[in-house]
């Protein structure tokens, strides 16, 4: 599918949802200016429907002409029209969070990257990603996993992530090299600011659009009781019906005191910053990368 597309390609735990909810929020005004939206529908978001096949590490290199189509006829759902601009947002481009618990940050990124480069067939106009905090990164991933699996303790899972195989630049370099965006901004999760700002960032054609910022927060994190509290479910073997998981959750949301549920001991987390910011600097110095620590507001 050959046309202008605009990539918001996460990552996690950095607000993605609400950017989500962003671009449903305005949706009336993108598709007037001649823009179609291909997001999934996580956590609630209105007029998600994405649904991207692409490879995981068990995967060869010859399944990747197979998952590229199934991309390319997907898309092509969502925006069939070859004049209209396409805004595409999906946290899991790079994979899924799961594989940091065993100490690889996104082992099947290379596969995925060069599947929706054949998938689009030429290069996207943009793509925006966020970076965030290695220490916040893994403490947010480990809490959000916990609201729907069992998991181990937090303190048997710091050694996998002390050390994790390779970081952002080197995520952001296959991102570059495979996908090969004509833009290729980097932002920290820390200026992220507004998602309305952040989508006029991806798309400068919105610069002067009027975008409405959603009102509602999106993805909000259980509390440390609420977590210990469904926690003790999943291990004691309970599977929780959803309207029974989001009343725990709700019941506990008032205790907001840390129980120490996901939480790095002062080292760990004083090398993970530091490693952070020297990738930070990086980051800034890599060619091809426009990297930026603030989004201006709208």
């Amino acid at each position: 599918m050959k046309k202008a597309v605009f990539i918001h390609a996460g990552a996690h735990r950095t607000g993605t949802s609400s950017f989500q909810a962003c671009l449903s929020e305005n949706r009336g005004c993108l598709d007037a200016l001649g823009y179609d939206l291909a997001y999934p529908g996580r956590d609630g978001v209105p007029g998600g429907s994405l649904r991207l096949r692409l490879p995981r590490p068990r995967h060869g290199e010859k399944r990747i002409p197979e998952f590229a189509a199934g991309v390319r006829n997907r898309l092509a759902e969502l925006s069939p029209d070859p004049s209209r601009r396409l805004i595409l947002s999906e946290e899991n481009l790079a994979g899924p969070m799961h594989h940091l618990y065993e100490g690889r940050f996104f082992p099947a990124a290379r596969k995925r990257f060069r599947t929706l480069a054949a998938a689009l067939d030429a290069p996207p106009d943009h793509l925006v990603f966020v970076v965030r905090s290695y220490a916040d990164l893994y403490v947010s991933a480990h809490r959000k996993r916990a609201e729907d699996n069992a998991v181990a303790p937090f303190c048997e899972l710091v050694p996998h992530f002390m050390a994790m195989d390779r970081g952002w630049p080197g995520l952001l370099a296959d991102l570059r090299d495979h996908l090969k965006p004509a833009r290729l901004t980097v932002l920290a999760y820390e200026g992220r600011g507004e998602s309305r700002a952040l989508l006029q960032t991806l798309v400068p054609g919105l610069a002067s659009a009027d975008l409405a910022e959603p009102a509602v927060p999106m993805n909000q994190s259980a509390t440390d009781a609420a977590l210990d509290a469904v926690q003790s479910r999943y291990h004691a073997g309970d599977k929780l019906r959803r309207r029974e998981w989001r009343t725990i959750l709700n019941d506990h949301s008032h205790e907001t005191a840390s129980t120490g549920f996901a939480a790095f001991p002062d080292r760990e987390r004083a090398l993970l910053e530091d490693l952070y910011h020297a990738d930070l600097a990086r980051l800034s110095g890599m060619g091809g990368i426009t990297f930026r620590r603030h989004v201006p507001l709208p």
